[in-house]
């Protein structure tokens, strides 16, 4: 039982940005417009929501300017993808290189280093809970699953948004504003992506390294897929995914293990598991027709 909670309660910190970012890119995906940016997204909001606390002295403050980072990604993301009919796909790689040599010149001009320690004092509070202690950004993850796929699948508005990614052409003879009903999803989406980063370095880790999300961003991109762009199937593959990874931090700090099998392979495992999914995943996944294709009104 110690142990099932122990696992438990490093699963529930484990799965917050994964699934955050997932949720947020479910929500852009439906309406046609792929970000495969996201882990440059979670480092970038990572790094600004530790300047932000640092500036303020206060958590809460530091985790808006993380959200606000991330929405800004988004917007920029936005207006090359929707506006300037770029390619998705490259501007998401775009964000990827940036948010590495961003976080990374950013921290050794204002601290002189590659890493960052925040103190006890600047660290998001907790709450408590059966197994221990619990992020409330844990409970709004599981409000914001819900309120996604309400927002998707029981309003007007959600039908606009899947519609602009089934067919934008059918949708602006309808009268949708499709460039700013597109650019509004994927700011949403990138918001969410952004909460995922200030997640990692202001509430799990209290750290930042230009390196913070360590995949975690592309294994949102996996949640997305098991999840067949679903907000609420996304909490089960975040759990999956992230009890993976819970296992691998676990067994590496059993006593012993590291003395027969390196770090690094126990570290594996979350991306095995990554693959595995990905392989009974992939096929039954459906995708919206126009996803990743800019609209140009003819």
């Amino acid at each position: 039982m110690d142990l099932l909670r122990t696992l438990l309660a490093i699963t529930f910190q484990t799965m917050v940005p994964i699934t955050l970012a997932a949720i947020g890119e479910v929500f852009s995906e439906r309406a046609g417009v792929v970000n495969i940016g996201l882990e440059g997204l979670m480092v970038i909001s990572a790094f600004f929501a530790v300047v932000g606390v640092k500036a303020t002295g206060e958590p809460w403050l530091g985790l808006a300017c993380g959200v606000g980072a991330g929405s800004l990604v988004g917007l920029i993301h936005g207006l090359i993808s929707i506006y300037l009919r770029g390619d998705q796909v490259i501007s998401g790689v775009g964000i990827n290189l940036f948010g590495l040599g961003l976080v990374g010149f950013g921290m050794m001009a204002l601290w002189g280093a590659r890493f960052f320690q925040l103190p006890p004092a600047l660290q998001m509070p907790s709450l408590p809970a059966p197994w221990g202690r619990i992020s409330p950004i844990f409970l709004l993850m599981v409000a914001l699953a819900v309120f996604t796929w309400w927002l998707l699948f029981r309003t007007a508005l959600g039908l606009r948004l899947r519609a602009l990614g089934e067919n934008p052409a059918a949708a602006d003879v309808a009268g949708i504003r499709v460039e700013r009903l597109r650019f509004g999803a994927v700011i949403y989406g990138a918001t969410l992506g952004g909460l995922a980063g200030a997640f990692l370095s202001l509430d799990w880790t209290h750290t930042i390294t230009e390196t913070l999300p360590a995949g975690r961003g592309f294994i949102a991109l996996a949640n997305v897929v098991f999840s067949r762009l679903n907000p609420l199937l996304t909490l089960l593959g975040g759990f999956i995914f992230g009890f993976f990874d819970a296992l691998s931090f676990w067994i590496s700090n059993v006593p012993g293990v590291n003395r027969i099998v390196p770090y690094q392979f126990v570290r594996m495992i979350p991306y095995i598991a990554t693959l595995l999914v990905l392989i009974g995943a992939i096929g039954r996944a459906r995708f919206p027709q126009a996803l990743g294709r800019p609209y140009q009104r003819e």
